[in-house]
C-alpha cells in the first residue's frame, strides 16, 4: 500500500476550474464565510471575472467578463487561495484531490466547474483548429493573415460571429442543419440576419468594453506544464473583438454556405494527389461555371457528405462542446448525462456525496420548468456557479434553500452581426412538439419578432434588434396568462402592450 502523503493544504471548501462558474462560486463561499479558506484549483494562470453586472429585468442580465490575473482575485477576497495546477485525480473516498504536481488536497464539500473543451472534428490534425478559448482565437488570428480560403464547420455562436467577422478570406460554412444558426435561431431570423451577411458591413468597429489580459508572457512555460492546448476558459459573445480577422484577399465578404452536410473525410495535400479526386473551385454568381475544377493545390481538402470537395488553407472546426469531465470520472461513481456531463440535482449535487458541479461541466438532470432548458452559455455558467455557492452554504449551515429564481425561465441576452438578440423560454419551440403556433413580426433590417405559443399561452420568444418588448414577453411567459382574445393583435407596433400588461 502506498504511504499517503501530507496534504498540501486542506479546506472546508474546494472549487475546482478558473471560468465563470469557478470563479463566481468561489467569490460567494468567500462573501458566506469570510473566516475560511477558499481554495480554488485552476491550471491557467487567468481567471474569467464577471464585470459590469446589470439585471435588465427579472431573469435577464447583462455582464462583461474579463481575463485578469489570479492575483486579481485574491486581492479582492484575501480569504480565496488560487493554487495553479491542473487535476490529475479525485478520490472522492477519501475528499481528496490529486493536482498535477503530485500535492493533495483534502476538501469537505467541492464544486467541480471544469467547464468543456470544443469537440474536434478530427483530433491530431494540424489543419483543424478548435476555436473556444482566447488562446486559440489568438492562434485562429495568426493562422487567417496567410489565409485565402478556409473551411468552417459548425453551426453555433462562435460559428456565426465568425462568418460575419472574417474578411479578405473566402469562407466556405458547412452547416448540417437548413438554416444557419440553428441552436438559436429557426429560418426566418437566420434569413433576417443572413441578408446582413451579403451586405458590405460598415467601416466603423464599435468601440468595444471588454478589456483584455493576455497570457502570451506566461504562456511557453504554462503550456509546457499543463501540455499545449489543455488551459484557456470559454469565450464568449464578443471573443473576436480586438482580434483582427482579414486573410490576405482584398474584399470584404466572400460567403458560401453549404447546408445539411457534415464533414465526410479531410485529406492532406499528397493523400488528395494520390486519390486522383477532383475539387470544386469557390462558388461565384450564380450564373454557369465554366470552370467546374479547383487547379489550385492547398494545404488540406474537406469531402462533405453531400459529395462535393473544397480544398482551402484550413479548417475551423465550431462544432459543440465535450464536458470535461475525464479526470474526475476515474474511480469515483458519478452519474453522467447523455451528453457527457456530471448530472446534478436542483441543489447542483452530484450523485456523489460532498460533491457539486456547475457550468459546462454538469448536466442539468431536475425536473425543469416548462419554459427553461440548460445550454452551456456563460449566463447560465455564472448562475449556477452563484447558486452553487448557495447550496453548499446552506448544506453547511444545516439550512434548507429553494431553487434560483433564474432558472424559472431561460432568458439569454447577446449580439449578433450587431443586432441586439433576446432568446427567452422555449424560444425555438424546443420540446413542444406540433401542438404550437408562431407568430411573426419583421422590419427587414431592423428588428425581428417571432412568439411561440402554445394554448393561447406565451412559451417562447425571440427578439431581434431594439424592440423593447423583453420585459412584457418575460412577464407574459411567466405568468402563463391566456392571451388567446388578443390574437394577432399582440404583435401589433401600434398597440403598446405595456399599457395591458404592467
Amino acid at each position: 500500500m502506498e504511504a499517503a502523503c501530507p496534504p498540501l493544504a486542506s479546506g472546508k471548501f474546494v472549487v475546482v476550474g478558473g471560468g465563470i462558474a469557478g470563479v463566481t462560486c468561489a467569490e460567494q463561499l468567500a462573501i458566506h464565510f469570510p473566516s475560511e479558506d477558499i481554495l480554488l484549483v485552476t491550471a491557467s494562470p487567468v481567471i474569467k471575472a464577471v464585470t459590469n453586472f446589470k439585471q435588465v429585468s427579472k431573469v435577464l442580465e447583462e455582464f462583461d467578463v474579463e481575463e485578469q490575473p489570479n492575483t486579481m482575485l485574491e486581492n479582492r477576497f484575501p480569504n480565496i487561495k488560487v493554487i495553479e495546477s491542473g487535476v490529475k485525480q479525485l478520490k472522492s473516498k477519501e475528499h481528496c484531490i490529486l493536482t498535477g504536481d503530485g500535492s493533495q488536497l483534502v476538501y469537505k464539500k467541492l464544486c467541480l466547474c471544469a467547464g468543456a473543451k470544443p469537440k474536434l472534428i478530427c483530433e491530431g490534425n494540424p489543419y483543424v483548429l478548435g476555436i473556444r478559448d482566447t488562446d486559440s482565437a489568438q492562434e485562429f488570428q495568426k493562422q487567417l493573415t496567410k489565409a485565402k480560403r478556409i473551411m468552417i464547420v459548425g453551426n453555433g455562436g462562435i460559428a456565426l460571429e465568425l462568418v460575419y467577422e472574417i474578411e479578405g478570406c473566402e469562407v466556405i460554412w458547412a452547416i448540417k442543419d437548413k438554416a444557419i444558426g440553428n441552436t438559436f435561431f429557426d429560418a426566418g431570423a437566420a434569413e433576417f440576419l443572413t441578408s446582413k451577411l451579403i451586405a458590405e458591413k460598415p467601416e466603423a468597429k464599435i468601440a468595444h468594453k471588454r478589456t483584455r489580459y493576455t497570457t502570451e508572457g506566461r504562456k511557453k512555460e504554462a503550456q509546457t506544464k499543463g501540455g499545449a492546448g489543455t488551459l484557456g476558459s470559454a469565450l464568449g459573445p464578443d471573443w473576436h473583438e480586438g482580434l483582427n480577422l482579414k486573410g490576405t484577399k482584398e474584399f470584404s465578404h466572400k460567403i458560401h454556405i453549404e447546408t445539411m452536410c457534415e464533414v465526410k473525410k479531410i485529406y492532406l495535400q499528397e493523400e488528395f494527389r494520390i486519390a486522383k479526386k477532383k475539387s470544386l473551385p469557390f462558388p461565384r454568381d450564380h450564373h454557369e461555371q465554366s470552370v467546374t475544377t479547383d487547379t489550385e493545390a492547398w494545404p488540406v481538402y474537406v469531402e462533405l457528405t453531400n459529395e462535393k470537395i473544397y480544398g482551402c488553407d484550413f479548417i475551423v472546426s465550431a462544432t459543440g462542446v465535450t464536458p470535461n469531465t475525464e479526470p474526475f470520472l476515474c474511480g469515483n461513481n458519478f452519474d453522467v448525462g447523455e451528453d457527457g456531463g456530471l448530472k446534478v440535482d436542483d441543489h447542483m449535487h452530484t450523485s456523489v456525496s460532498d460533491i457539486y458541479a456547475a457550468g459546462d461541466v454538469c448536466t442539468a438532470s431536475w425536473e425543469p420548468s416548462p419554459v427553461w432548458q440548460q445550454m452551456r452559455l456563460w449566463t447560465q455558467a455564472r448562475q449556477m456557479g452563484w447558486y452553487a455557492a448557495k447550496c453548499m452554504a446552506a448544506a453547511t449551515l444545516g439550512h434548507s434553500i429553494d431553487m434560483d429564481f433564474s432558472f424559472e425561465l431561460f432568458a439569454h441576452i447577446t449580439k449578433f452581426f450587431n443586432y441586439k438578440v433576446v432568446l427567452l423560454g422555449k424560444y425555438n419551440a424546443q420540446g413542444l412538439g406540433s401542438d404550437h403556433e408562431l407568430m411573426l413580426r419583421c422590419t427587414k433590417g431592423q428588428e425581428y419578432v417571432k412568439v411561440v405559443m402554445q394554448n393561447g399561452r406565451m412559451m417562447g420568444a425571440v427578439l431581434i434588434g431594439e424592440t423593447d418588448l423583453e420585459e412584457t414577453f418575460e412577464n407574459l411567459i411567466l405568468n402563463q396568462m391566456d392571451l388567446s382574445s388578443y390574437g394577432e393583435d399582440l404583435l401589433d407596433p401600434n398597440i403598446d402592450l405595456e399599457d395591458y400588461f404592467d
